[in-house]
């Protein structure tokens, strides 16, 4: 179908960008739940033994954001949508039942292997003792791969069919258990212990199952549930396992990124007592300290804080449209979706990198600066943080494109891309490095190749289509960075005249003065910046207060884009 019908896409589209607000409302809930997470185990320290824990969780989260939620459910939508549009749901249930069964035996075979193989390397090249403890760590974060893998596939199922909330919830169960497991390692092991991060490696893989269960049950409601099947191997699943592949470096860019820079950062701070080494003669200073992968964890956690609620949040609910209307060759509809995706993800991704950088320092004293996490490793993470900023308006973009391109099954054009920025990626990180922005450079490296790969992908589909509404999105990024730049100085004025007014405080009032000026910095800021948007009469400030128009007329959504 070409064109489509206005009034049944508009409605569509609505409802569509609607499930976004529900979607983002329980993943703020769950990125809450993450923060006090997050301090319960980040007052553990920044210690050798917390940088191989965070190094350890790595490894399993990697396979969840690129196999699971990632390349599997990027190449599972866009098929299951067309069979489901042109075959019917009994059909679309077959294809789900041995796209499942599959995917549980090769990720039992991964899971057998990656045992074995980490069983032999502790056996026979243990190494120092934090390297036993980051083997033995993997040991056991390993098993949660399998089940949120498996949690992913049918997250992506139930998404097709309409429903968002579960797949949005469920990561605040994984949440839920592992605070209450660090509050349990603070209380039953002494400061320091490694009881305490094997307790929290367990109660990763025991939320996984409860995750799963939760799933399933959903699946049986929305009369999804089958049996898994292995043969014989469907057609349509061997389209999906080819896509699988191909998407898995084009979504891993900044994933890929956060595991690299992780181990990087770990295996630099493996030299005790050497504080400088020999490169090609010259005597080079050891750029990175221990602590260095807890604080990249806490910088990544705040920066992926407003990405999580909004940016993938509104990229999670537009990617089963996309794939209806390119299942439908409906390219007037998939390209004015994706403009207003793209101005969408701008409005919002601007403001938020360029607040939580100017709050960096405030922001992580307020929330990790207890225990053992020491002032100057608040001053690192703020950095680093800062430097991850830099991206935040492409990290927006590029979730939006991307599934643009998977939805009409391209992933050749976003593979390309990728590999290049990988390798340009990681030559920045291992050169910059040893700049004066040590760790700050795994920060910058990320943001910069974000950028370059949104850019590239945005020009690729301009010569595609032909016109993706340039002019609006112009129109729409001059407002948001006026009301940005307002928003910063608000922001900063706040700090400045609570800072003066608590200056005396001291003990608990210090600290409730830091908190107040938090507080007091974000509010004023989000309301000038909605504000001027008002003002300047941005178009997607009510989309996202929640005011969008339900008749059909005239519109945003319908009117033509003007050609560049």
């Amino acid at each position: 179908m070409k064109g489509g019908d206005n009034k049944d896409s508009h409605v569509e589209r609505e409802g569509f960008f609607g499930a976004a607000k529900v979607v983002a409302s329980l993943t703020l809930l769950s990125r809450i739940f993450g923060m006090v997470r997050d301090v319960a185990v980040v007052a553990l320290g920044a210690t050798r033994a917390t940088d191989a824990f965070w190094t350890a969780f790595t490894v399993p989260n990697l396979f969840r954001r690129l196999f699971g939620e990632g390349a599997m459910s990027a190449a599972f939508v866009p098929v299951f949508t067309e069979v489901a549009e042109a075959k019917g749901w009994d059909r679309a249930r077959v294809i789900f039942a041995n796209t499942g069964g599959l995917l549980a035996v090769v990720l039992a075979v991964i899971l057998l292997v990656a045992e074995i193989a980490l069983l032999a390397v502790l056996f026979l090249i243990p190494g120092d003792w934090d390297r036993q403890l980051l083997i033995r760590l993997l040991m056991v974060l390993f098993p949660f791969m399998f089940f949120i893998c498996l949690l992913a596939l049918g997250s992506a199922a139930l998404n097709c069919k309409g429903h968002f909330a579960y797949p949005a919830f469920a990561p605040i169960l994984l949440n839920v258990i592992m605070i209450a497991a660090a509050l349990s390692g603070h209380l039953l092991f002494p400061p320091e212990h490694e009881g305490s991060l094997y307790l929290l490696a367990g109660a990763v893989v025991v939320a996984g199952v409860v995750e799963l269960a939760g799933v399933l049950w959903l699946l049986r409601r929305v009369d999804l549930a089958v049996m898994p099947t292995l043969r014989p191997v469907l057609a349509e699943v061997k389209r999906i396992a080819r896509l699988v592949l191909p998407m898995m470096i084009p979504l891993g860019v900044m994933q890929f990124s956060a595991f690299f820079d992780r181990f990087y950062a770990w295996a630099m701070t493996q030299m005790p007592g050497r504080e400088t080494f020999f490169l090609f003669g010259a005597e080079i200073h050891k750029p990175l300290t221990t602590g260095v992968v807890t604080r990249l964890y806490a910088a990544n956690r705040l920066y992926q804080f407003p990405m999580g609620i909004l940016g993938i949040s509104l990229a999670t609910v537009v990617f089963p449209l996309f794939s209806r209307y390119a299942a439908r060759n409906d390219l007037a509809a998939l390209r004015d979706t994706t403009n207003r995706a793209l101005r969408l993800a701008l409005f919002l991704g601007i403001p938020a990198g360029l607040g939580l950088a100017i709050l960096a320092r405030p922001t992580i004293n307020v929330i990790y600066h207890h225990g053992r996490f020491r002032p100057e490793d608040v001053t690192a993470t703020a950095f680093i943080l800062q430097m991850y900023c830099l991206g935040m308006w492409a990290y927006f973009c590029n979730h939006i494109l991307l599934r643009a391109f998977f939805a009409q099954q391209d992933t050749a054009t976003p593979l390309k891309v990728s590999m290049v920025l990988a390798g340009v990626n990681i030559l920045l990180v291992v050169t910059l490095v040893f700049t004066p922005l040590r760790a700050g450079a795994m920060g910058l490296a990320t943001a910069a190749a974000a950028a370059v790969n949104m850019l590239l992908l945005t020009w690729v589909l301009r010569r595609r289509w032909g016109r993706i509404g340039f002019s609006r999105i112009l129109r729409s990024l001059t407002r948001t960075a006026i009301a940005s730049a307002g928003m910063a100085g608000a922001v900063v004025g706040i700090q400045y005249i609570i800072g003066v007014w608590t200056a005396d405080w001291t003990g608990t009032r210090e600290r409730a003065g830091e908190v107040i000026a938090l507080l007091a910095a974000v509010v004023a800021g989000a309301a000038v910046f909605a504000g001027l948007a008002a003002l300047l009469r941005s178009e997607e400030l009510p989309e996202v207060l929640g005011a969008v128009r339900r008749k059909v007329a005239p519109s945003a959504d319908t009117e033509s884009d003007e050609p560049l």
